[in-house]
């Protein structure tokens, strides 16, 4: 039996409110104890986590994962970053609507004996927004929820598939875009698209949405989660739905805490992203509700592209920011610019996204999953190219200098990422 012992690390479990020096020791790949091990307990391999915080492997709700034949990097890169476990969008290529896409895309995740990989299936077979999946067969398959991704423009469809999604006990994980206003936009409504001439896209286009989501979640009973907000108007919506008992839950993109508007002024196509940066106001909205707990978690919304597909006028290129090697350092950053307690924000990367998955993960209960990340708080380092791990370099981050660092990752209790 595979034993391992992590000895003298600052231990934070966000899920028990643990936060405390002390040992963890790991069995079959699985938790067996916090302190003290057991009298028959000995250690095949120990790690000394001195001067370290030990904790859950994240969990990402956001990791697109563009062809299946880029899963071996990918999933390496968020293990060398502490992410243990990604929900990967359905808008990959081929598209996960069908039972062979989404089999083969865990069995290339399982291969590379990385992160591990759930799936989303897509709501509407094609993202088409017409046709429903079959979303019943996709959950036996493994799919952990149903997205739409893209905007569905018949309510009627909408409705029928968040129906069918209630019936098979699915979470609809919704992106809030109104198909009509600011659908070929680049940024947002407001003086500096204006001033760069730039098609924009209004804060009415994501409440719009939102609206008309929570009307038919309330209609139909459907366990719904909203992803990456953008605008502080939504966040309230979603405030008021929760306080109405509705089953709504919500995330944010790391990239919205930190970048505004401001950041497009000189066109850095590095910063076009979907739902666009927005205001001010809308940046400290977000952090008021992910502080105030109606959104539950952080994501990093990673997107790995290839070079090329940043070099057009900003209109014309894709959105996206490769965000793995960003998602720790900037949580930490959050937490010290917020003044927030260490053991709240952790738990916006670990145990909160994988309650709205429904998975165990995100914690160190004993007998759960031995997913780890070991991190050194106190490391200083800069984001460049050379030390990204992710396939694409597509980041507004780079040349940030960041605070803390992971040094080791186990998954299942196996070290996958030692930086040594």
């Amino acid at each position: 039996m595979a034993t391992l012992s992590i000895l003298n690390g600052r231990v934070i479990d966000p899920a028990s409110n643990l936060d405390t020096i002390t040992n963890v020791h790991i069995a079959d790949g699985k938790f067996l104890a916090i302190g003290t091990a057991p009298d028959d307990f000995t250690a095949n391999q120990e790690i000394d986590a001195t001067d370290k915080i030990v904790c859950p492997g994240f969990v990402d709700l956001s990791v697109h994962i563009q062809t299946i034949d880029t899963i071996t990097q990918e999933t390496r890169a968020a293990a060398a970053n502490g992410i243990t476990t990604i929900c990967c969008p359905p808008d990959s290529d081929p598209i996960i609507d069908t039972t062979a896409v989404a089999e083969l895309l865990q069995h290339r995740a399982e291969a590379t004996q990385m992160a591990k990989v759930l799936p989303l299936a897509a709501l509407t077979q094609g993202l088409e927004g017409t046709q429903l999946a079959e979303m019943g067969v996709l959950k036996e398959a493994g799919c952990i929820g149903v997205a739409n991704v893209q905007p569905i423009v018949n309510t009627e469809v909408l409705r029928h598939a968040l129906e069918y999604a209630a019936s098979c006990e699915l979470t609809v994980f919704l992106h809030p875009q109104d198909p009509w206003l600011g659908h070929k936009g680049c940024a947002h409504e407001g003086a500096i698209s204006t001033r760069l001439g730039l098609l924009a896209i209004p804060e009415a286009a994501e409440t719009i949405e939102v609206a008309r989501d929570l009307l038919l979640i309330e209609m139909t009973g459907v366990r719904a989660h909203f992803c990456r907000l953008s605008t502080a108007r939504a966040v309230e919506m979603i405030k008021a739905a929760q306080a109405k008992g509705l089953p709504v839950t919500a995330d944010v993109s790391l990239h919205q805490l930190f970048l505004t508007e401001q950041a497009i002024c000189d066109y850095n196509s590095q910063v076009h992203v979907t739902p666009p940066l927005r205001t001010q106001n809308d940046k400290a909205g977000l952090r008021k509700g992910l502080l105030n707990g109606n959104i539950n978690a952080i994501c990093a919304d990673h997107k790995a592209l290839k070079a090329d597909a940043k070099l057009s006028p900003f209109s014309m290129t894709t959105t996206g920011i490769s965000a793995l090697d960003s998602l720790l350092p900037l949580t930490l950053r959050f937490a010290e610019e917020t003044q927030n307690d260490l053991i709240t924000t952790l738990g916006y990367i670990t145990h909160k996204p994988a309650q709205i998955l429904g998975i165990s993960a995100g914690t160190l209960t004993i007998g759960s999953p031995a997913d780890v990340c070991i991190f050194d708080p106190n490391i200083h380092w800069t984001l460049n190219e050379e030390n990204m791990h992710s396939s694409g370099h597509n980041s507004p981050f780079i040349g940030w200098e960041f605070k803390g660092k992971v040094s080791q990752t186990l998954i299942n209790g196996r070290v996958v990422y030692n930086c040594a």
